[in-house]
């Protein structure tokens, strides 16, 4: 599902280029489970843009189910993300002026299967809202939905297109415990459910250690690569 290939990536500075990751090279299998640990500023997070198509490296190559993303224009990439992509972000990145149910709605206004006539996605976008405990709070806004609530938008707004593969990136690192645990079950609960392709980025150890593989960076690198 994933191949990941010597991938860099180099930010020019005043102070000359900055190296955040250096030749990390890896594979996923679809559905998989997998965990990326390491201290702040080891470059996760960047690692997990680049996998999902929302950077580009400096060197090395990603190939998402079979397609090489550097070899797509921009908008290739945007409809391969949308098509086989569900992100779920530390910041949740809710749009504050559309209700819940407008928000996972969004992935499928973008696509050609959202189109009208190509099912009925309201139905889903609404089941997956109940799903994930939130049948009651359709038309709430943003600003009116907890943290964690806000945060179980984004993870049902990440699976309403069915993707192949789920990036989180901490996805309880802004939870108070109950919360975090509630959001962990959801997550690896909708993964075997659905057979996505799972690959997140934590702090937390415990967390890393549902995933059936963790890969450990530093300073940019890979130093650990650990079957569970």
């Amino acid at each position: 599902m994933l191949k990941v290939e010597r991938l860099t990536k180099t930010y020019p500075t005043a102070a000359g280029p900055l190296t955040v990751l250096k030749d990390v090279t890896f594979n996923v299998e679809a559905g998989a489970t997998l965990a990326v640990v390491g201290p702040s500023g080891s470059g996760k997070t960047t690692l997990l843009g680049l996998c999902a198509g929302l950077d580009q490296p400096t060197a090395g190559t990603v190939t998402l189910n079979g397609a090489d993303l550097g070899r797509l224009t921009e908008d290739e990439r945007a409809l391969r993300r949308n098509e086989w992509v569900g992100f779920v972000f530390q910041n949740f990145q809710l749009i504050p002026t559309l209700t819940a149910l407008e928000n996972v709605l969004v992935p499928l206004e973008l696509s050609q299967t959202g189109a009208p006539g190509a099912g009925d996605w309201w139905a889903e976008a609404r089941a997956l809202l109940e799903r994930v405990g939130l049948g009651d709070r359709l038309g709430h806004y943003p600003v009116q939905l907890s943290g964690g609530e806000q945060q179980r938008v984004s993870l049902a707004r990440a699976f309403v297109n069915r993707p192949k593969i789920l990036f989180c990136d901490e996805p309880t690192g802004n939870l108070d415990d109950q919360t975090a645990q509630a959001m962990v079950e959801l997550v690896f609960g909708l993964n075997r459910e659905r057979g996505t392709t799972l690959v997140l980025v934590t702090h937390n150890l415990d967390l890393a250690r549902r995933c059936s593989r963790v890969i450990r960076l530093r300073g940019g690198a890979v130093v650990g690569d650990e079957k569970i």
